[in-house]
């Protein structure tokens, strides 16, 4: 049986992803946005450059996608104009489009 310590907190990948009609390639970037989450990593264009193997304007689109449908959210900038996101709870999501 497995017990929940109080350091412990639920992975952010929620199934609901693959019920919402998106893209692969904005499937593929939620994923990846919620690995370095539950990695403690920040959500971040500059390490999501690190792990993503398609090309920049895929990668972008997918983040305008999960934005328009609140799924992600736009935290802050940085001088180098790198952008935070934050991942919403399901509750916040916009099913339809």
């Amino acid at each position: 049986m497995y017990l929940m310590n109080s350091e412990s907190k639920p992975h952010a990948m929620n199934q609901k992803i693959f019920s919402l009609g998106l893209s692969v390639e904005t499937i593929s970037v939620y994923l990846l946005c919620c690995g370095l989450s539950d990695s403690g990593t920040n959500i971040s264009t500059k390490n999501l450059m690190g792990v993503w193997n398609g090309d920049e304007k895929a990668l972008s689109q997918g983040l305008t996608d999960l934005e328009e449908r609140n799924i992600l959210r736009r935290i802050i900038f940085d001088q180098d104009e790198t952008v935070i996101y934050h991942l919403t709870d399901l509750k916040d999501w916009k099913m339809g489009r």
